[in-house]
């Protein structure tokens, strides 16, 4: 899986589940501060990470997880793994 389908796949679910913007989602955009992404909005988006691409998610690897970028990086090696 190479970072295009990650990209993709992860803003398609913040547009439908967060109703974000596309042009809310660049990749240096912070989760907190310009997503509005909250605390237990973090659960849903581990689930979902679960769900699309098969990956168990702790609250620690979230914890680290502050730019949009990050997320797609973390999935992106994970997912190798």
């Amino acid at each position: 899986m190479n970072k295009e389908v990650v990209v993709g796949k992860v803003n398609g679910f913040l547009i439908d589940e967060f109703e974000l913007e596309e042009e809310q989602l660049v990749p240096d955009a912070l989760m907190k501060d310009d997503l509005d992404i909250e605390s237990l909005d973090f659960v849903d988006i581990a689930v979902i990470i679960e769900k699309e691409f098969g990956l168990k998610v702790t609250s620690e690897q979230m914890i680290k997880i502050r730019k949009l970028d990050d997320l797609y990086n973390f999935i992106l090696e994970y997912s190798k793994n």
